[in-house]
């Protein structure tokens, strides 16, 4: 028995009624056809490859290199979301929140976000195959940043942005309704993650560290 006699079953006229497709990861109600996702391979051009990143950035050698991520909330209380970027020297975070999940309004607030910093700070950000990142050439225009992206279902080569996301979630879990979220409670939200003592930072906070570097490089 090969996964697609399961799917076959699951979705069959005959035995449709079982309700078998609601114990699937996604719950579709109906089969997506074979081989319809569209690639994306096209959005994110092999030379932004992850595997093509210099290793500096790989391994935190130098500052002004993030990390990028949508956090994405119920369905049922709109589209709005939450860009959070994490500098993967420092640890240090930044969230933005969105109205909705198209990818040049998201871009256009990073730009925002980061064009009052020095050039050195914003280097480059490295995100995940998702469509609201496939505007990354505007960062490069507005701002001179190169942006990398994971192989696909890979998540985990941005570890970074992925553990901060999960402590983000303590304090806005999937259920939080955006509505009534502004700009400024993330900014208060993202201080209290960047006042703390971190470990891997031998117990200083991120807020230390990354002003520390945006002094000395200044």
């Amino acid at each position: 028995v090969c996964k697609e006699t399961i799917y076959r079953f699951i979705y069959s006229k005959e035995d449709y009624g079982l309700g078998l497709y609601q114990y699937l990861p996604e719950s579709r109600r109906k089969r997506r056809p074979l081989r319809s996702r569209k690639p994306r391979d096209g959005a994110f051009p092999a030379t932004h490859r992850i595997s093509q990143r210099p290793d500096f950035i790989g391994d935190r050698s130098q500052f002004g290199h993030w990390e990028g991520d949508l956090l994405i909330f119920e369905r049922t209380l709109g589209h709005a979301n939450v860009t959070s970027l994490v500098e993967r020297r420092s640890r240090y975070t930044v969230l933005i929140k969105n109205p909705s999940r198209h990818s040049r309004p998201i871009m256009d607030k990073i730009i925002r976000a980061f064009s009052p910093l020095p050039a050195f700070v914003r280097q480059s950000f490295t995100f995940d195959r998702g469509t609201e990142f496939a505007g990354f050439r505007a960062l490069e225009e507005g701002i001179g940043a190169r942006s990398w992206f994971c192989d696909p279902s890979a998540p985990w080569q941005k570890g970074t942005v992925e553990n901060t996301n999960k402590r983000i979630r303590r304090f806005m879990p999937g259920a939080t309704d955006l509505a009534a979220v502004s700009q400024h409670d993330l900014i208060q939200l993202a201080r209290h993650l960047n006042d703390q003592p971190r470990k891997c930072l031998g117990y200083k906070t991120p807020a230390e560290v990354f002003m520390a570097h945006l002094q000395d490089e200044a």
